[in-house]
């Protein structure tokens, strides 16, 4: 963690989207309280997810960067670094809705989209590196988070392109198993994306990513509750 000069951030360190995925556990547990009858804990819960989605904008937002800050040091300062972990924001729609489209601006900004997927970092950043394993480097269940969050924004083309790359990397990968993850070179014509020597492979959510990019593209939705399997807008 660090901020945009390049400095190590102070600890404790509180993380973009670790808010998202606490408000995404707010409201998915306020259903679940309504569903049993508990009201009342269902209403608390709602109210504590807006609340938290409310200080997320104020604390987090950096309007010159048009992302959300890395994170927030010990002292609540933002680290206004341009990386992937608000893209995973996306994922768990803590994103207001009018910032959703310059967010994801940003995650395909040549400076973060490698042409293979987008990276951890962007090139813009003092700590880049497209060798190293956080500070720019790809992981391709990074990017289908990514992408199911900017479906959930109804951005399909934005889905596609993420899934494009992420397909295109696989041809040059043996058995076209995903990897942890590979470097983050941009895509030249005629090459394969570098791979990182001691990415893991296979690897479970690596490999998992796949069915995720695919049902981002297809819209695909369960409800368990009514019993049924919906397709919103695929596009491939």
């Amino acid at each position: 963690m660090f901020y945009a000069d390049g400095q190590p951030a102070k600890a404790p360190i509180a993380l973009c989207e670790v808010q998202g995925y606490v408000y995404a556990a707010k409201r998915y547990a306020a259903e679940m309280a309504s569903a049993l009858g508990l009201e009342d804990l269902a209403t608390k819960l709602a109210h504590q997810a807006v609340a938290l989605q409310e200080q997320f904008e104020q604390a987090f937002w950096c309007n010159e960067r048009s992302t959300y800050a890395l994170a927030l040091d010990g002292d609540k300062r933002p680290c206004c670094v341009v990386a992937s972990n608000a893209g995973q924001c996306l994922f768990s729609h803590i994103v207001n809705e009018r910032r959703a489209s310059r967010v994801i601006r940003t995650m395909l900004d040549p400076s973060s989209f490698s042409g293979w997927g987008v990276r951890t970092v962007a090139t813009t950043e003092a700590r880049y590196n497209p060798m190293s394993y956080h500070n720019g480097t790809i992981w391709p269940h990074d990017n289908a988070l990514i992408a199911f969050g900017m479906d959930r924004y109804h951005d399909k083309e934005a889905v596609v392109k993420v899934l494009t790359g992420i397909f295109e990397a696989s041809l040059f990968v043996d058995l076209h198993r995903m990897p942890e993850l590979f470097c983050g070179f941009p895509k030249r014509p005629g090459e394969g994306p570098t791979l990182y020597p001691i990415a893991c492979r296979p690897q479970s959510w690596a490999a998992a990513a796949v069915f995720l990019l695919l049902q981002a593209c297809l819209g695909l939705r369960i409800d368990g509750k009514r019993e049924r399997l919906r397709f919103l807008y695929p596009h491939l």
